[in-house]
């Protein structure tokens, strides 16, 4: 008995040694010795960074170095908890996806001193249908027809239940402009899936987080697939780059296995832009903002910002950082109004959208988003661990001391 409860001690020290390394020993972040000439970022962070490069602290510390104050990582646990970060006082910036950052401005007056890049330097993407060339909704737009009316009926495929570019903008759209009628409760997120299987088909592609036509390449996927009936009946709402992305010069293997030959067989509804070249889409998908509170961060501040993300932009070395940390090939310089624009106004129409997002955040208090809690878990359980410890320690000298009176074994059960 004496052996079993050893081997289970033991092994009860193997799994407290086996407790993810963010309890014991969280990535820490430099600190600021001044909290009036500090700038603080709220920052989700991964629980170790494999590769240095990845760390924010290296953000930080680039960005102490232009700024000329000292910069410090706060960490968040997702976008609602960047969101009362901010509103607290807990952190001068933060970066936000687009439906996210709308919100914060519509219910919390946040603004935007800066964005992200995207892949081709853009701070934002267009929201795009694209079909068969041979369908009739192509047909019917490059005659000059409206091919929006034909949609009704067809298999929709979306990138997820909240994408920007593959949901939200086109849905959004739709409805507003009066092709689509919102089934259920406007204030209720579950009237969106009612909506559009009652305007397009039941066998529409709404994608759980995991699923196989998540996400933009997921959504073409399910397009160039068409598992469920000809490519014709299907549209793929997605942004405007999908199709030189996962089927251009290096396709993946699905891109050509239906009904598609070439990318020429995909186009995209509303056709190009003669004068930008862009194709014509439901609207613009905002890339991330970085978002501040104006109520904690002053103008000059935002000025000194800005001018720290433009001597970035100009030089290698920095734009390494930006992709590095970030993901992002640069920053662009912009505001609310020119960043955000109609983006609002596109989505809230979208049955259950507004409600749902608020929830989210109304639910996450500023204690929610406190970067310690992480180290207050930690304690706990390392605490834990040492009373369990003495307790198992204590106990066994006691059995130990009745054994050595001659106790029958069976007696200790």
């Amino acid at each position: 008995m004496r052996a079993t409860k050893i081997a289970i001690f033991t092994t009860l020290l193997i799994v407290l040694s086996s407790i993810p390394g963010c309890i014991f020993d969280p990535v820490e972040f430099d600190k600021c010795e001044d909290e009036n000439n500090c700038l603080t970022i709220a920052f989700e962070t991964k629980e170790e960074y494999k590769n240095a490069d990845e760390n924010p602290q290296k953000l930080a510390d680039r960005l102490e170095e232009l700024m000329g104050i000292e910069v410090e990582i706060y960490t968040v646990s997702g976008p609602a908890a960047t969101i009362a970060a901010l509103e607290y006082g807990n952190a001068d910036i933060g970066f936000l996806d687009g439906g996210a950052a709308w919100l914060s401005i519509e219910t919390r007056g946040f603004e935007v001193a800066a964005a992200e890049q995207k892949g081709d330097g853009r701070p934002y993407y267009n929201a795009v249908a694209w079909v068969h060339t041979d369908s009739d909704m192509a047909i019917a737009d490059r005659a000059g027809e409206d091919p929006y009316a034909l949609m009704a009926g067809k298999i929709s495929c979306h990138t997820s239940p909240l994408g920007s570019s593959g949901m939200l903008l086109p849905m959004g759209w739709m409805i507003s402009e009066g092709y689509m009628e919102v089934v259920g409760d406007v204030n209720n997120m579950d009237s969106l899936y009612q909506t559009v299987r009652a305007h397009f088909s039941e066998d529409s592609s709404i994608p759980d987080s995991g699923t196989l036509y998540r996400g933009y390449g997921g959504s073409l996927r399910c397009l160039a697939e068409h598992t469920l009936g000809d490519a014709t009946d299907y549209i793929s709402f997605a942004k405007d780059p999908t199709v030189p992305d996962y089927c251009g010069d290096d396709p993946r293997s699905w891109c050509f296995e239906g009904d598609f030959d070439s990318t020429d067989d995909f186009y995209p509804l509303g056709g190009y832009n003669e004068t930008t070249g862009e194709i014509n889409s439901f609207g613009k998908a905002p890339s991330h903002p970085i978002m501040y509170n104006p109520t904690y961060f002053s103008q000059s501040d935002v000025d000194l910002l800005r001018s720290a993300f433009e001597t970035m932009n100009g030089n290698e070395d920095d734009l390494a950082i930006l992709d590095d940390v970030l993901g992002t090939p640069g920053i662009t310089i912009t505001n609310t109004s020119a960043h955000i624009g109609d983006y609002g106004n596109a989505i809230e129409d979208v049955p259950g959208i507004a409600a749902y997002l608020n929830d989210k955040v109304n639910k996450t208090t500023a204690e929610d988003s406190d970067s310690n809690t992480i180290l207050y878990v930690g304690g706990a359980v390392a605490a834990l661990a040492l009373v369990t410890g003495a307790i198992f320690i204590r106990n066994s000298n006691n059995n130990k001391n009745i054994e050595s009176e001659g106790t029958d074994e069976s007696d200790l059960s």
